[in-house]
């Protein structure tokens, strides 16, 4: 990996920054009270003992450069009185505005992300295999950030490819005599290793340096990468303990002096509120935070002085003590680019080490009334004319939004409209004879929105559109599964590695069932009334089951689900989705939003 761009750009940062620095004492009076009066008339000349360092981070952008439409692209903000608030927020034309903004008087600011840049990614980046996205990242001077799950959706090749630059192996170059350049940051996998050398694939870490300050970043994927990608994305890779290569890469910057560290985590939690400003160290009963990253931050070795993670889409600002139980922040920043993090780290020059009890941080809302950047304008500009014959064809028409991913319900309107799609285009004989589909929650990817993107007019979905709900164009199989594996299945959405965090399977016409939340484990999924087409599941029974490709390896947890016989590769879940609009909507009747009525749910 060529460090030069990194090089040339650091000194771009230093001049530009030098040049905003009259004085030293300009830098004195932009630090906290009391930050700086210490260290004077000990040998440091006129040098502050300490230094604030701006970390500006964020996770999750999949690739949506431009603002996410309908609910997918709010947050919720609660208001002093108690109620909640939907913002608009998102888009890479308002994110670069926040953080030039929030730069600007901070010479010492470094820009940090954790991981999902691409991959799920909206036409506009998808359509080109997320170079748009690369692009628009330079231009927001990233400094930095850890791969994600979805940077392996295309495998390691591809990964490298986005890093080093250089055209599609097959699509070749999408600009007349434009070479893509590639990532002038490092994507950094340090618990990811090829499996015939055991080397890492990328760099483990990195250290950004300013004037004699040091920090050092860590980057890792969750362990569980390979349970959520298929298979294709990590042939060849080995995905390792979190904790276990933390720790291991904080021993090796230490060695070397660097004692300011920071881990990129692309692995969450869930805070007890779904508010970006919600305080996650309220001592209430069931406040704070849980999931994977609780017991993650708590074994990181002190050597680490923050954690930025992601992954789960939530909103946090958080501490968690670490193993000398002492509190450190643990931060993530929702999704899609509507909130970015702004923490503080205290650097102290005598030691090199950030002083722990100062840090402090919070999140803020990429809002879409401030100015955009034109940078960011144009870029979108000239990949939408790249993209537009394929974006702006109709596919069908809708009557009002359809939630998919703005849905926080286990049925989702846009599930059934998806499930559906599939089991019609696969029951014929011929295309596999399916009898029920299922689809993972988490391949929606968007809701559909009524209100136009373009110039396509209220209640059209264009390509562009169906292609933002479902980017992987997964191939669909269908496959033979007992009834037994069936019922196992369902009860798989809420045990073993989905318990902590159900995963909620998104079920075609005909087939209903109970979901008793007050339950635990396998028992949420009351197995006497799951029925298909009103006739109760048959344990000994094969039933010809549609799914995409994904889950029938087995992905997200759902074991059962890989143990098809018979399997027929069918059309892609795009195309069947489309097929579905086409054949279900005129501008005269529009498709209307599904009932959800399939699982009944007991709180």
């Amino acid at each position: 990996m060529s460090a030069t761009p990194q090089k040339n750009r650091a000194t771009r940062r230093v001049l530009a920054a030098a040049a905003g620095l009259a004085t030293v004492g300009a830098l004195v009076a932009a630090m906290p009270a009391g930050a700086h009066d210490r260290g004077h008339g000990h040998g440091h000349g006129h040098k502050p003992r300490t230094v604030d360092v701006q970390l500006l981070s964020f996770n999750d952008l999949h690739g949506n450069l431009e603002p996410p439409a309908g609910s997918a692209g709010n947050v919720s903000e609660t208001q002093p009185d108690g109620t909640v608030k939907a913002i608009p927020a998102g888009g890479v034309e308002y994110l670069a505005t926040s953080l030039r903004t929030a730069r600007k008087g901070n010479p010492y600011s470094v820009t940090a992300a954790g991981g999902d840049m691409v991959g799920a990614s909206p036409l506009l980046s998808g359509l080109f295999h997320d170079e748009p996205t690369i692009e628009a990242l330079n231009g927001l001077d990233l400094d930095v950030t850890a791969v994600g799950n979805h940077e392996f959706d295309e495998g390691a090749a591809e990964l490298a490819r986005l890093q080093n630059g250089g055209c599609h192996p097959v699509e070749g170059c999408y600009e007349k005599g434009k070479k893509f350049k590639g990532a002038d940051f490092p994507y950094l996998a340090a618990n990811v290793t090829k499996e015939k050398t055991g080397r890492p694939l990328l760099k483990p870490y990195t250290v950004w340096k300013k004037n004699g300050v040091k920090i050092g970043f860590i980057g890792v994927t969750l362990e569980g990468t390979p349970d959520i990608v298929t298979a294709n994305g990590v042939k060849g890779l080995k995905f390792h303990d979190e904790v276990e290569t933390i720790n291991k890469y904080a021993r090796e910057l230490d060695r070397k002096g660097v004692k300011s560290i920071v881990a990129l985590i692309h692995e969450g939690g869930a805070p007890a509120s779904t508010s970006y400003n919600y305080d996650c160290d309220s001592p209430g009963a069931g406040d704070g935070i849980s999931g994977p990253i609780v017991d993650i931050a708590k074994g990181i070795t002190p050597k680490v002085d923050a954690l930025v993670t992601g992954h789960t889409h939530q909103a946090y600002v958080c501490t968690v003590p670490d193993p000398s139980g002492q509190p450190r922040m643990v931060t993530s920043a929702s999704s899609f680019g509507k909130l970015y993090t702004d923490t503080t780290l205290t650097y102290d020059r005598r030691t090199k080490d950030i002083v722990r009890t100062s840090v402090k941080s919070a999140n803020h809302v990429v809002t879409r009334d401030q100015a955009k950047a034109t940078d960011m304008t144009r870029l979108i500009d000239r990949w939408n004319k790249l993209a537009a014959p394929i974006a702006s064809k109709p596919q069908g028409w809708i009557s009002a939004d359809i939630n998919g991913r703005g849905s926080t319900a286990p049925e989702k309107p846009l599930g059934n409209v998806i499930a559906d799609a599939q089991l019609e285009g696969l029951a014929p004989a011929d295309k596999g004879g399916a009898e029920v589909a299922f689809m993972n929650p988490g391949g929606i990817r968007a809701d559909l929105v009524h209100k136009a993107s373009g110039s396509e007019g209220d209640g059209v979905v264009t390509y562009g559109e169906a292609f933002t709900v479902q980017p992987f164009t997964n191939m669909m199989n269908v496959v033979d599964l007992t009834g037994a594996q069936l019922v196992t299945a369902l009860q798989q959405q809420v045990s073993g590695s989905n318990e902590a965090s159900p995963k909620i399977l998104q079920i075609s016409k005909g087939l209903t069932y109970t979901l008793d939340l007050t339950k635990s484990g396998a028992d949420r999924v009351v197995a006497d009334t799951i029925k298909l087409n009103g006739e109760a599941i048959d344990p000994a029974r094969t039933y010809r089951v549609a799914m995409n490709e994904f889950l029938a390896g087995g992905g997200d947890g759902f074991a059962a689900l890989g143990e098809g016989a018979n399997k027929l590769v069918g059309a892609s879940d795009l195309d069947l989705f489309n097929a579905y609009l086409a054949a279900h909507s005129t501008a005269a009747a529009p498709l209307a939003p599904p009932a959800t009525d399939r699982i009944t749910v007991i709180q």
